[in-house]
């Protein structure tokens, strides 16, 4: 293993499958103005294994729909292309996780964290009036956040094992754990892994400055934030990090409510996660 931080962490990331090229034209697609519904739904339509699990969750008791969907045209229609690309996302993401990493990592309860975040991150944005497409953006930034996790529980299990653990035990924020045992944190990892994926600069700035509490121009980033304490203050999963940090003043100023005052002003979510666990037992 290379010596160097950095060269340590590119070969580490560089070991993690790439996102299927169809997600990733899913991606760009819907971030382009241009691009049309047809096409969106011919990308995914052209990966048969993303196709299946989209018309399973679609037609599963959540969303209660009065007939059988059988084609992701007919998807669209019924819940809208913002969300048939985060189910593409979400299928992507769960085919990465490892249950039997050595690290002792769950991946269900982490991918229940990622899942209730993306979707808490995504309400924050519509909370303020964000535009269709950056709110769809702060559901993807949600979802990967804490991937850089991920890399760390299939190729360093062992020393993540132990950041886990002193994490937990001492009540200490995980990424500072891991700078102990790792010499990186996840959020580095996660950066280098959303470049891979060729994400878009502002969700790769959410994601690798998700900690960071500096006053920021990048709303992704503090709807990430505020979500990621959410979903851990809800206790919708488990991220392997037992600290719920304070909103900072910055956002504070942006939302115009402190973490608790927030999670009441939000009323009953618990479909949110009821939505998540659907989805993961699909």
């Amino acid at each position: 293993m290379p010596n160097s931080k950095n060269e340590k962490l590119i070969v580490l990331v560089e070991k993690m499958p790439a996102f299927p090229r169809s997600v990733q034209q899913v991606v760009q697609l819907t971030s382009d103005i241009n691009a049309s519904a047809k096409d969106i739904v011919r990308v995914i339509e052209c990966d048969p294994v993303m196709t299946v699990k989209i018309l399973k969750a679609i037609n599963s008791s959540f969303y209660g729909l009065p007939q059988k969907i059988t084609s992701v045209q007919r998807a669209v229609v019924h819940i809208g292309l913002n969300t048939i690309k985060n189910m593409a996302l979400g299928v992507a993401a769960m085919g990465m996780l490892n249950a039997n990493n050595k690290a002792n990592f769950n991946t269900s309860e982490f991918l229940l964290h990622s899942l209730t975040t993306a979707a808490i991150s995504k309400m924050l944005a519509e909370r303020i009036s964000l535009s269709s497409v950056e709110c769809s953006d702060c559901f993807v930034a949600g979802l990967l956040h804490d991937f850089g996790k991920v890399v760390f529980a299939e190729f360093m299990p062992d020393e993540f094992r132990l950041a886990l653990e002193k994490s937990k035990e001492q009540q200490l924020s995980l990424h500072q754990t891991e700078h102990e045992f790792i010499g990186l944190s996840h959020t580095e990892a996660g950066k280098m892994l959303a470049e891979k994926w060729q994400l878009s600069e502002t969700l790769i700035d959410a994601i690798a400055h998700h900690h960071d509490l500096d006053h920021s121009q990048n709303v992704l980033r503090d709807c990430v934030f505020a979500a990621n304490q959410i979903s851990k203050y809800m206790q919708f999963g488990d991220s392997g990090n037992p600290l719920i940090e304070d909103f900072p003043e910055s956002i504070i100023a942006r939302f115009g409510l402190n973490l608790p005052a927030m999670c009441e002003a939000l009323g009953n979510f618990d479909y949110v996660k009821t939505e998540a666990q659907s989805f993961i037992n699909l």
